[in-house]
């Protein structure tokens, strides 16, 4: 525990004490949100993301002792545990260190140096590498054995050879040497398998590639192995940039064993032999582990940027602002099954539904209007949320025309990203909540209800149905659901939920809930009716103290008993509130919201052991702004008028746009012309930018100039620092070094580049 506690004091720059207490309450059940909220004193303060980052490496850590102490444990038994290996494997700090130090002693299947040890070589192996001036022919003869079939020479220098490749490939401080070498010098390269030129065009850019393996970025990484996957590219490692221009063995690996080894060519008699053996140790046994090793490396590193970028782009999307609760109607725009059209109330629920035809074939233009104008009247509506699919723009257009023939309704459309709509509309969520509704319609209250409140809806898809990722199907399904889980875990917690609104899925995320504790929540209300304080939470089933308390914090109730239930401040903290009353002799509508009063309220005199300034400052917090919400204004995009296909695009045309996709390399924006357009990271800012999101996130509302257009393979290239000069081209002496591998030199334009596989993947993911 302490040294876990001590390293990971060390990784965080943070004190030992405060992540020796982090995990004690991790242990005792406690949830991240909770414990960056509400025992900061416990931690020292640690918040959010330093507890994540914690939790992450905790996990990590403690794999590695477990597997410490089954390594020490197998060595024991083979009585090969000296103190010299034993200290060296309690100093291992990472898993691959400790299974180098375990190699030698890894139980494994019978090998040709274990054969050749069997037959009496080894001491022929140790006097060849002892002494180089014996002729390794001559030394050879005295070891035959004709029992163990060792007939000749060679059988014996060949049995020698094993035992020294093997020998030499479990050495930990030579696997250190060369693993350390390749990470700072090794190439990647990749050719097209022969046959495949046609059929693998998308991968085109990796037919003839190669970069260094410590900068290839995820995206590329990604695309290669996905075209390694589809059996059109062929990747190998390349040890050094001499072989990669040479086309010839490098001899740099080989001169790392050599040292190692003592080998040297000095002209000696067993030079020449153990030359060899330097040879095909490399060739047979460090080269194919050291070409497994770095490009599952390779894979490792990309999939967790890559599910950094997607875990970031969710987060930003489930903190998106809402509308509010507004009656709102949700369109589902369709050609030939017509357009869906619903009403929810302003807590979402279903009022109406209908179904229109005003597009082709049909063309029911005026009946269209008039039934979406009786259907506001009827209900008083005030946002119309649009679907971003097929027919999104024409079905904007006839909001606008209703907009404009019915002024008095006072209506406000928005084009909304449908992505994953038709999830949840298949989903058993929805079926048990619309069990008599048609899966169509469904989607329609999902469009609905996600611009009343992103986060209240979007968190009954699976996050990665959402199609906020980039290559999110390449990566590591587990790792990337837990990753995603852990992001919609904190965005819940960060707003908190009305209690009494709230749905299953939205009460499941809550810290210390989980999906049988939420439907028990719902029960209650069902049957007893609307929570009127937190304390009711006791009476439901199998919601304990422990749960009681990681939860109530997070959990609002509005409009019930006590006014601070609708507020952050924690039922265990309410004690210190009636301290404060006290001292203001006034009641609790004297003091929330109330800044002045607040402000002359000295902090230092309502600390306590349990609770200390940073609680209490909180708390003021807290009663400042009672139940705020951390997300930002609600805003959205103006679509220029007449821009609604692809062929709509001009070179240098100014447009609006919503940032629907960061990636590595740029990102994606929705200007209503059904495609995504990718604005590259070098036309993203005037100045160098490392990261695209240090300029945009996801639901950023931006300004983009057009620079390309291709119709044919529907791609669309942006920038947002104006419109197209010879100056800020992608590929232009002035712009960024172009994401691409330095032996490039064609010059492409990002939308036909690498980057067009990326932007063609990424457009897949509308409905």
């Amino acid at each position: 525990m302490q040294k876990i506690s001590l390293q990971i004091a060390k990784e965080l720059a943070v004190k030992e004490t405060q992540v020796t207490a982090a995990i004690t309450l991790l242990d005792e059940g406690a949830s991240v949100p909770f414990i960056s909220r509400y025992r900061k004193e416990v931690t020292g303060g640690l918040d959010d993301t330093q507890m994540r980052d914690l939790e992450e490496r905790l996990g990590y850590l403690r794999e590695l002792e477990d597997r410490r102490a089954v390594i020490l444990k197998s060595i024991e038994e083979q009585e090969k545990l000296t103190p010299e290996l034993k200290t060296s494997i309690m100093l291992a700090d990472t898993k691959s260190e400790l299974e180098d130090l375990y190699l030698p002693y890894k139980p494994k299947r019978r090998t040709k140096a274990q054969i050749a040890r069997e037959a009496g070589l080894q001491p022929l192996a140790d006097a060849l590498l002892g002494d180089h001036e014996l002729n390794p022919e001559e030394t050879a003869a005295n070891y035959l054995n004709s029992e163990a079939k060792i007939v000749t020479n060679k059988d014996a220098l060949d049995g020698a050879k094993q035992i020294l490749m093997e020998q030499f490939a479990e050495s930990a401080q030579l696997l250190s040497e060369v693993r350390s070498y390749l990470k700072e010098n090794a190439f990647i390269r990749s050719t097209v398998v022969k046959g495949k030129e046609k059929e693998g065009q998308k991968f085109g850019d990796y037919f003839e590639y190669s970069e260094k393996w410590n900068k290839i970025p995820s995206h590329r990484a990604l695309a290669l192995f996905r075209g390694r996957n589809e059996g059109v590219l062929s990747i190998e490692l390349v040890v050094d940039e001499k072989l990669l221009k040479d086309n010839k063995e490098s001899n740099y690996a080989q001169y790392l064993i050599a040292r190692h080894a003592g080998i040297s060519s000095k002209g000696r008699a067993a030079d020449d032999w153990l030359q060899s053996v330097v040879l095909w140790t490399w060739r047979v046994k460090l080269h194919n582990f050291f070409e497994t090793e770095s490009l599952g490396k390779l894979r490792e590193l990309a999939e967790t940027n890559a599910i950094g970028v997607f875990a970031s782009n969710l987060r930003d999307l489930l903190m998106a602002a809402p509308a509010g609760n507004y009656s709102t109607m949700g369109l589902d725009p369709g050609l030939r099954t017509g357009t869906k059209a619903v009403v929810v109330d302003g807590t979402g629920k279903l009022l109406a539904y209908s179904t229109i035809f005003p597009h082709a074939p049909q063309r029911q233009w005026d009946q269209s209007l008039a039934k979406l104008a009786s259907l506001c009247k009827q209900h008083k509506v005030k946002l119309v949320s649009i679907g971003n699919g097929t027919a999104s723009r024409e079905t904007d257009n006839l909001v606008a025309e209703l907009e404009s023939k019915h002024p008095e309704l006072g209506l406000k459309r928005i084009v909304v990203s449908e992505a994953g709509a038709s999830v949840y509309s298949a989903s058993k969520l929805a079926a048990e909540e619309f069990p008599d509704l048609d899966v169509t319609y469904r989607g329609s209250v999902s469009i609905a209800r996600r611009l009343q409140d992103p986060l209240a809806e979007l968190v009954k898809i699976e996050p990665k149905a959402i199609g906020v990722g980039q290559y999110q199907h390449d990566v590591s399904q587990s790792q990337l659901g837990k990753t995603l889980g852990s992001v919609v875990e904190d965005c819940v917690n960060a707003v908190g939920v009305d209690l009494n609104t709230a749905s299953a899925p939205l009460l499941a995320h809550i810290s210390g809930l989980n999906k049988t504790l939420a439907q028990n929540i719902i029960k209650y209300r069902e049957n007893n009716g609307r929570f009127v304080n937190r304390k009711q939470l006791s009476d439901v089933e199998r919601l304990g103290p422990k749960a009681f308390e990681q939860a109530a914090g997070f959990l609002r109730i509005t409009d019930g008993d006590n006014a601070l239930d609708r507020s952050g401040v924690h039922p265990e903290t309410y004690p210190i509130v009636e301290q404060m009353l006290a001292k203001i002799t006034g009641g609790i509508g004297d003091l929330m919201g109330n800044s002045q009063v607040l402000g002359d309220i000295k902090p230092k005199e309502y600390v306590s052991e349990t609770f200390g300034l940073p609680t209490i400052a909180d708390i003021l917090k807290e009663l400042d702004k009672p139940g705020r919400d951390p997300r930002g204004q609600f805003k959205t995009a103006k679509f220029k008028k007449g821009v609604e296909t692809l062929s709509d695009l001009k070179s240098n045309m100014a447009l609006e746009g919503t940032v629907t996709n960061v990636t590595d390399f740029g990102a994606f924006v929705d200007v209503g012309v059904h495609q995504d357009g990718l604005v590259h990271i070098s036309l993203m800012s005037d100045k160098f930018i490392s990261n695209p999101r240090e300029v945009v996130k996801t639901g950023d509302i931006v300004k983009v100039h057009v620079i390309s257009v291709d119709v044919t393979r529907k791609r669309v290239s942006l920038s947002m620092v104006g419109p197209r000069t010879e100056e800020n081209e992608p590929n232009s002496k002035n712009s960024h070094k172009a994401l691409r591998p330095k032996h490039r030199a064609k010059k492409e334009t990002p939308i036909n580049s690498a980057f067009g596989m990326a932007l063609a993947d990424a457009l897949k993911k509308k409905n």
